[in-house]
């Protein structure tokens, strides 16, 4: 292993090796296994972005990306695209540099290559001249095949998990790869809308993998969370048509049209039980947002089951709502959470929308004390029925009258809870000096009212001491 180098001594160990890779590819006058290992040694030192100026230069971006792109040897490529990558991702202004030279059309062919060491470091160099150049993958997705030969590398890593678990499970390399690749797929998805189409094909593969895929402890890490990211762009249309009109919706497929919503949904427990809220606040606001994308465009029969999974049941009534330990009195908590609000407005819309986005039975599903807010900062109107007791009795269908159907029985609209099961408050006995406060002050509002001559009212204490109800004290 290469000695760590530091300072003065590092740099010009970078500014020795370039310069061997760079008269190499005028002269040929190293054997490949010299510059393969070369190369290794040079990876060694771009692990940080001190002391590695050579390396962020006009003149290194270019002789990084010829040995990346235009070598013979596949290794010798793969060992040089890793430097690349490094060097893009340590240093932001080398992408523009990496662009004007034309290679991301090179590195868009490599991802045609059955290899995951092609695909991971492809990707990532892809994925990272997204940001900060003028690049437009329009070409690419157009010309390339781009959106196809992600789709085909997905395909491939898909293979990988079998309801049976009889494979192989994947390697890191192969983990890395398809982390690397679902990174692309967002970032593409998310600037380039009019290419959906084409990149939703991915989607019944990147569902097959987060249904199938062990989930670790944590929940929320890769390659979960990019699993999760990919499909939030592509939850809108899929062969050519929105996804509500797809005969073929991927979400819900046939044989099981609830496997992929009891998945997310089983995650996002596991989450909810794990995290801190803090941590929530990153990790858990795309799952919840996918939900609520999902929840628009699912058949009929899906929408009650998500319901009945998310929204507080009926056994839950006989204490306040948010006190259980269910997973929707969990969101409840969160939709409440001052530390999270990227997450608490996500999942105060989502328990909006499975409310049918309607106020009446928004309050009704999750009372008036987690509703309030949502519906104030909304400008929604808030129900009539939310600052009064209702009876239960229910001869409706929807789910919000089921969810207040209780036997009957009266529930509390602020918290939701069946009346009946509400303790009793004990009334406290007031001291001495706590009724003599509040005898002057029910007699200066008595004087108050009097003064005002709207009404003519006669003090309950002036009353008192003319009737003789108040004995002198000797």
């Amino acid at each position: 292993m290469a000695q760590q180098l530091r300072g003065e001594a590092k740099e010009k160990e970078i500014t020795r090796l370039m310069g061997i890779l760079e008269l190499d590819l005028e002269q040929k006058n190293l054997l490949p296994p010299q510059r393969n290992a070369l190369l290794a040694e040079l990876k060694t030192h771009i692990r940080a972005v001190e002391d590695s100026s050579p390396l962020f230069t006009s003149d290194g971006v270019k002789t990084l990306s010829r040995h990346s792109f235009d070598s013979n040897s596949m290794v010798t490529s793969r060992e040089a695209a890793k430097c690349l990558a490094n060097v893009l991702l340590l240093e932001s202004t080398t992408r523009q540099i990496f662009v004007d030279l034309g290679y991301p059309v090179k590195a868009a062919q490599r991802l045609k290559n059955d290899n995951r060491e092609d695909e991971l470091v492809n990707s990532r160099i892809l994925f990272l001249i997204t940001y900060d150049t003028t690049f437009d993958f329009s070409e690419l997705l157009d010309d390339y095949q781009l959106a196809e030969n992600i789709h085909l590398n997905i395909l491939r890593h898909s293979k990988n998990y079998s309801k049976t678990g009889r494979r192989d499970p994947p390697n890191a390399i192969d983990i890395q790869a398809l982390s690397e690749t679902l990174k692309l797929l967002f970032n593409l998805s998310q600037y380039y809308p009019r290419h959906l189409s084409a990149l939703a094909k991915a989607a019944p593969s990147v569902l097959k993998i987060l249904c199938r895929i062990h989930l670790a402890t944590p929940v929320l890490q890769p390659p979960v969370t990019y699993l999760v990211n990919a499909l939030l762009n592509l939850s809108v249309e899929y062969d050519d048509k929105p996804l509500k009109d797809s005969d073929s919706n991927p979400y819900f497929p046939k044989p099981d049209q609830y496997c992929n919503i009891d998945r997310f949904i089983s995650i996002l427990d596991n989450a909810v039980r794990t995290y801190t809220e803090e941590q929530l606040e990153t990790l858990a606001t795309p799952l919840v947002t996918l939900l609520r994308k999902v929840f628009e465009f699912a058949p009929s029969n899906v929408r009650p089951h998500m319901q009945s999974a998310l929204l507080p049941s009926n056994s839950e009534r006989s204490q306040p709502l948010g006190q259980s330990n269910t997973l929707a009195s969990r969101l409840l908590r969160l939709s409440n959470s001052p530390v999270a609000p990227s997450l608490r407005e996500s999942v105060s819309s989502l328990l909006f929308e499975l409310s049918d986005k309607d106020a009446t039975s928004f309050v009704r599903n999750v009372g008036y004390g987690f509703a309030s807010g949502f519906l104030m900062t909304h400008d929604l109107p808030v129900p009539a029925s939310a600052t009064e007791g209702w009876s239960t009795e229910s001869s409706g269908g929807d789910l919000g009258e089921k969810l207040i159907s209780v036997d009957g029985k009266e529930i509390n609209p602020v918290t939701g809870q069946i009346r009946e099961m509400e303790p009793e408050a004990p009334e406290e006995e007031m001291t001495e000096e706590e009724k003599e406060r509040e005898a002057e002050r029910l007699f200066v509002l008595f004087e108050r009212l009097k003064a005002t001559g709207v009404v003519n009212v006669k003090n309950p204490v002036e009353q008192a001491m003319d009737e003789g109800r108040f004995e002198e004290v000797e």
